[in-house]
């Protein structure tokens, strides 16, 4: 054998064991390479244009962001939901917790990530929104993917509805107070996020595609604080540059608090953090503002009109979320820590936050506040979701990379991004004019509330009647009107919802519920709302016009049949075109042979358009 060729021979042989110790460390650190990239440099775009690629950066981040602070948060989570709280001074100690994966308050790293909750429904909602190739996803696309993927890993609402989707019950319905006891709870607050970041700079997008997956486990003012939230992420891409960090923090808070009701519980409590955190002239001393909102919504909450709900709670949570943001000033590290310490369900604002500051700062920026750590870019979903898909076949430790989570959010924000009247020209894309409408008009909640003659009458100092097979309504039958599965006002609610329930002392061939009204409503469409026990098999709808019971017109619909087997549906009777009327009846055929001891109803309303 010549020299030429042992020469070719070791470095062969040298280029093979490189080879081997990269495969082998990539076991343990991921550096995902990012494909070229042509990107239009910022000073090429106007104030209206974002770079797609730019996007994706910050959309990785996002995620990045979110997992960081979820893993770090949840060193504390349910440690402390009651005085004496964490103050700075704990930051470092050793819990010793047998209970906990990481004890140490500190931040955790981890390679590859690990799935959890507050990341985990959302990758859910992103996988079913690329499978179904659309941005507004129906009622059974979610009931459908939640049983395939969602059934571990689940607590409180998110774990009710789950359970009511076994039995049929498709949302909103599964959110609703007199079905889901726990629709006050944080839940949707940790799952839908990311309906914000893929309507970058479209609040009204933003609101329209999260409304039924923030509905599924969500109502009244705990809803609007998952709004809150989205709508943060959406109006990132809306913040001035020339800002300070905590003055965009601000502006971000002020601006998507104009989208929530002043009458719900939510604004309270972003208003009130906010006023306390511009009144503290110390923004190191953020645990005073933490003591107060302890005060104010846990520990004396009746007296200020309040009812604390368990450390899950909607509102003690989204607190101690809106105080990191605002006394981090835009520090990712101060951010976290503050959040971690705050108390309650400490990981999950934490985690909102945390992937709100990735997608305001871009990858490198947030990577660059742990010079120490070598970030890893993988996630394994398998650990809490295992029947998502594998998009890492050769590793066995992880399934997929926040790049790629990233880059599959890309087609979605583009398809919004056009249907909202933007454009998409390679690298550039151009967001539509914000909108000139007052902003609360846009949000689906309120809409659908000022759609209800139910509430719209009683707001106006009308009356509103109902009766059930000829009786007059009574207390208890009152429920059928009571508004409250379309009470979006956001106030704090004194009791749970109830369903309206008749005995059937023999078998019955029907019931007439009728509702009138002491004036004219417009009606597009009739929902029924069913109990539990629902016996129901056919519907027929009249309309009370000019003094006359009519039936409805030829060509009205009703977006399902009514199904004794399924509890709890939610039927929608829509007429060709709207009547005006001054009352609604509805005659339900009842299952001769139902063994069933009653029939339940919660509500029956007109909507108008």
């Amino acid at each position: 054998m010549d020299s030429s060729a042992v020469r070719v021979s070791g470095r062969t042989s040298v280029f093979i064991l490189l080879f081997v110790l990269l495969l082998a460390g990539c076991r343990y650190v991921s550096l995902t390479p990012s494909p070229p990239v042509i990107c239009v440099p910022a000073e090429n775009l106007s104030d209206s244009q974002l770079s797609r690629c730019v996007y994706q950066d910050r959309l990785r981040a996002m995620w990045l962001g979110q997992t960081i602070a979820n893993w770090t948060g949840l060193t504390t989570e349910a440690v402390r939901i009651d005085a004496p709280f964490y103050t700075d001074e704990d930051w470092g100690k050793d819990q010793q917790l047998s209970w906990k994966m990481n004890d140490t308050i500190d931040f955790v790293f981890q390679d590859p990530w690990l799935s959890d909750d507050d990341t985990d429904i959302e990758y859910v909602y992103l996988h079913l929104l690329t499978e179904h190739d659309t941005y507004l996803l129906t009622a059974e696309q979610i009931a459908a993917g939640w049983m395939q993927h969602i059934n571990d890993y689940i607590w409180v609402s998110n774990a009710e509805a789950r359970s009511l989707m076994e039995i049929g019950v498709l949302p909103p319905v599964t959110s609703m107070g007199a079905v889901n006891e726990h629709y006050l709870q944080i839940d949707a607050q940790l799952t839908t996020e990311i309906f914000g970041a893929l309507a970058p700079g479209m609040p009204e997008q933003a609101l329209r595609m999260a409304d039924l997956p923030i509905r599924t486990t969500a109502g009244g003012y705990a809803a609007h604080a998952a709004q809150f939230y989205v709508l943060l992420y959406s109006l990132a891409l809306r913040v001035d540059q020339t800002l300070s960090p905590a003055e965009q923090n601000i502006w971000l808070i002020e601006e998507a608090l104009r989208y929530i009701p002043d009458t719900s519980k939510t604004s309270d409590v972003v208003n009130f953090v906010l006023s306390d955190y511009l009144d503290n002239p110390d923004k190191d001393n953020w645990e005073l503002s933490r003591d107060r909102i302890y005060e104010r919504y846990h520990d004396n909450a009746a007296d200020y009109g309040f009812v604390y709900r368990d450390w899950t709670e909607s509102s003690v949570n989204l607190a101690t979320g809106v105080l990191a943001l605002l006394y981090g000033e835009g520090d990712f590290r101060r951010t976290v820590q503050i959040g971690t310490l705050s108390g309650w369900d400490s990981d999950n604002g934490t985690a909102t936050v945390g992937g709100l500051l990735g997608l305001l700062q871009g990858y490198d920026q947030l990577i660059a506040q742990f010079p120490n750590e070598r970030i890893s870019d993988r996630y394994r979903i398998h650990r809490t979701r295992p029947t998502m898909p594998d998009y890492l076949s050769d590793d066995r430790r992880a399934e997929d990379t926040f790049y790629q989570m990233a880059g599959r959010m890309l087609p979605i924000v583009e398809q919004v991004l056009v249907d909202a009247g933007g454009a998409v020209d390679g690298d550039v894309w151009t967001l539509p004019s914000p909108p000139l409408a007052d902003p609360l008009t846009l949000n689906p909640l309120v809409q659908l509330m000022q759609r209800s003659a139910n509430h719209r009458v009683v707001a106006e100092g009308g009356a509103v009647e109902v009766s059930v097979t000829g009786d007059v309504a009574q207390s208890q039958m009152r429920v059928i009107v009571d508004g409250a599965e379309h009470d979006y006002s956001g106030s704090e609610p004194r009791r749970l919802p109830r369903a309206y329930q008749r005995l059937i002392a023999e078998p019955l061939e029907g019931i007439t519920v009728a509702v009138t009204y002491d004036r004219f409503v417009e009606v597009a469409e009739i929902r029924f709302i069913e109990g539990g026990n629902n016996s129901f098999t056919a519907l027929e709808v009249q309309l009370l016009v000019d003094g006359d019971w009519q039936p409805a017109p030829e060509g009205t619909i009703l977006s399902q049949q009514p199904d004794p087997a399924v509890p709890y549906q939610m039927i929608d009777i829509v007429l060709p075109e709207p009547i005006l009327s001054q009352g609604i009846r509805l005659d339900a055929v009842v299952q001769a042979e139902s063994n069933l001891p009653e029939v339940s109803i919660l509500e029956l309303d007109a909507l108008s358009r």
